[in-house]
Formats: structure tokens, C-alpha cells, sequence
């Protein structure tokens, strides 16, 4: 599982600004012909490291004749920019976090799915298609779900967490053993969703009391940790941590004992995408690549190994229940995650969170 696979860095106000500077149009490699022969296509895909069977193009290209290279990178911000950075990138299928590929769309970078194309997305859970960043799957597959909640150490906390507010106002015996997420919308989610507020709010007075309220829970913490959380709490440094429901588990791994929780405020619905380029001049291979990871088997594959949930309602019925009862997160139901908010881009907006992270961060 990549380190930084889901982290978005302070600088995210970038992909407003790139996107703003990238024309609409981006020489696109022109219309989907069904009837094409993708054995005559290559593929290039950039996904995160460590996300996908180590095996993956050598099982697409075995199952189409595609040639395909995977390249590999670390953050979001990481593809946006090579994204953006020219009419054709080299890129084909790109692997997004939603609201960038909801940016992306709308900017004119991706093109619209073929649904002819991809039969296989009739697996997906009916709620997969009902995605606020892109309703429809117009521009995006689903590839993994999860949310955000506390992973935590019973046997350090003494108690069983419900609320944001145990880590926000930790106990005095807790002081200096909680960790945050440094990232934008993570970092300010605690707060804004303690008060009431929406994890996509712009309000400014709303923003301005979740910063005051985290600047006040910066002096309690051990650390802000988006990559080791899971190994402070492994350790006994830390007892109770901000943390993304799937590397909980990989602390779970190491200590069962270890416990996560969707605090009683709620929390977010993250997605993880699969987008193809409008630039590519190999859309018809690069929405069978699509197809394929909707494979059940493929996706059984992530959730086994990933540890994260998937949108694909047939590869979860799949999953051994000792597995689920392992980790428990994977039994999160997708009612469940429905009563999060899914993250949505901000626009200009986004700008509001940088700053925010950016002044909590730099406060002593």
C-alpha cells in the first residue's frame, strides 16, 4: 500500500491554477470506435504504487494483446500536474481521487466513458453511479471507497471514542499521544463536522472557527502523521489517531486489538477513480482496461489485499467473512457510507482550505 497514495498535498490550491491555465480542448484523440481492434493499441496507466496486482498488464495484455505499461505516481497532485502540464500528456487511464476527476471533467481533460464499453460496471452497487462529483459516471469509474474515523488503542485511551471531539479536546492523560491528518480537507474535517458545518463548506466565518478550534488542538497532539499513524499506535506512541479506514487495517494487522471508529458526527465518503484522457489516441483500450479491473475478480483481489472497500458490489460478496471479521472495516455497509459526505471539488475554493491548512500548520 503506498505511503502517500491518498495525500493531498497543502500545495492542492495548485490544481485550480493549472486547470484555470489548460485549454478546454486538448487535442483530443478523437471519437470511440466500438468496433475497434484494441490489439493494435497500447496502453500507458499512472496509478498510485502498491495500489494494483503486481501482475496487472501482464493479465490485460495476455487477455486483449494491448501492450501495456504501468507508471506509478504518489499523490494527486502528482498526476494533475503532468495532466495539465501539456496537450498530451502520454497518459491514457489515470487514476484520480474523485473530486479531481470531477475537476478534470469539467475542464474538458477527460473524456466522456463509453458505457458500451464497459458492461462490467453492472457490478458496482447502484449507489457507485449516484457519486456527487460525477453523477452518472460520466467521466469516472470508481476503482476503491472508504471513509475517515479514529483508529485507536483501547488499552491506551481507556475508553471506547464516539466523537471528533475526543480528539479535538482529548483527556488530559491523552495529551500528546493523538496524531491528525496534515492534509487540507482531512485536517479541517474534525472540526468543521464537530460544529455542525459541511466538509465542502466556503463559508468564511464557518472556516475561520474550524481554524481557531484547530489551533487549539494542535498543542495536544503527538504529531500531524499521514503516512505512520498506524505505526505509532502499533508502538504504544500513540493511542488514538485520525486515520483513513483502510491503513487502520494495517495496523490492525499488527495488533488486532486495534479499533476504528466512524465518529457520531459523521465523516467523509472518499473515492478513489479510474479516468481515461480525452488526449488518448487509445480510448477503446483504455476503457477495456477500465472493464477489466470491474472484473469481480480483480476487485475481490484489492479489497484482499488492499484492505480497502470497493465499489463492486459483486467482488464484496466475494470476500471470505473471516477476512471482514479480521478487518472490520471492510464490514462498513454501504448505507453506511452513504451518511458521509462525499468530497467534492471546490473550485477557486479550494484555495480557502490551502490557506487554512497553511496558517494551522505554521502556528507555534
Amino acid at each position: 500500500m503506498p505511503t502517500t497514495r491518498r495525500i493531498a498535498a497543502a500545495a492542492a490550491g495548485t490544481i485550480a491554477l493549472a486547470l484555470a491555465a489548460t485549454s478546454c480542448s486538448t487535442g483530443g484523440g478523437g471519437d470511440v470506435d466500438p468496433n475497434a481492434d484494441i490489439s493494435e493499441q497500447t496502453l500507458t496507466v499512472s496509478i498510485w504504487a502498491d495500489y494494483y496486482p503486481e501482475d496487472l498488464a501482464e493479465q490485460f495484455e495476455e487477455a486483449t494483446g494491448v501492450k501495456t505499461t504501468i507508471v506509478n505516481h504518489t499523490t494527486n497532485e502528482d498526476i494533475v500536474a503532468k495532466l495539465t502540464a501539456s496537450a498530451d500528456p502520454g497518459i491514457d487511464v489515470a487514476f484520480v481521487s474523485g473530486q479531481y476527476a470531477q475537476a478534470l471533467g469539467e475542464q474538458g481533460i477527460l473524456a466522456e466513458l463509453d458505457k458500451s464499453l464497459i458492461p462490467n460496471e453492472e457490478n458496482l452497487y447502484p449507489e457507485a453511479l449516484e457519486l456527487d462529483y460525477d453523477p452518472g459516471n460520466v467521466y469516472s469509474e470508481p476503482y476503491a471507497w472508504g471513509t475517515t474515523g479514529l483508529c485507536y488503542r483501547p488499552d491506551l485511551t481507556g475508553f471506547e471514542p464516539t466523537s471528533w471531539n475526543d480528539l479535538l479536546n482529548p483527556k488530559p492523560e491523552l495529551v500528546g499521544k493523538t496524531t491528525m491528518l496534515s492534509t487540507d480537507r482531512w485536517l479541517a474535517m474534525p472540526a468543521l463536522k464537530t460544529m455542525g458545518y459541511s466538509l465542502n463548506t466556503t463559508d468564511d466565518a464557518e472556516l475561520e472557527e474550524a481554524k481557531t478550534q484547530l489551533i487549539e488542538t494542535k498543542s495536544t497532539l503527538l504529531a500531524y502523521d499521514d503516512t505512520t499513524f498506524y505505526s505509532k499506535l502499533v508502538s504504544g506512541e500513540a493511542a488514538m489517531v485520525e486515520a483513513w479506514d483502510g491503513w487502520c487495517n494495517y495496523g490492525i494487522a499488527e495488533d488486532p486489538s486495534i479499533g476504528f471508529v466512524i465518529p457520531e458526527e459523521g465523516s467523509d465518503l472518499w473515492v478513489d477513480t479510474m479516468t481515461v484522457l480525452e488526449s488518448s489516441e487509445n480510448k477503446e483500450a483504455a476503457m477495456a482496461f477500465i472493464d477489466f479491473i470491474l472484473d469481480p475478480e480483480i476487485q475481490t483481489w484489492v479489497a484482499e489485499n488492499i484492505l480497502y472497500k470497493v465499489p463492486n458490489q459483486a467482488a464484496m460478496e466475494a470476500l471470505d467473512p473471516a477476512l471482514i471479521e479480521s478487518y472490520p472495516t471492510l464490514g462498513i455497509t454501504v448505507d453506511e457510507l452513504f451518511e458521509q459526505e462525499v468530497i467534492v471539488d471546490l473550485g477557486d475554493d479550494t484555495v480557502k482550505y490551502v490557506d487554512l491548512n497553511a496558517e494551522v500548520l505554521a502556528t507555534n
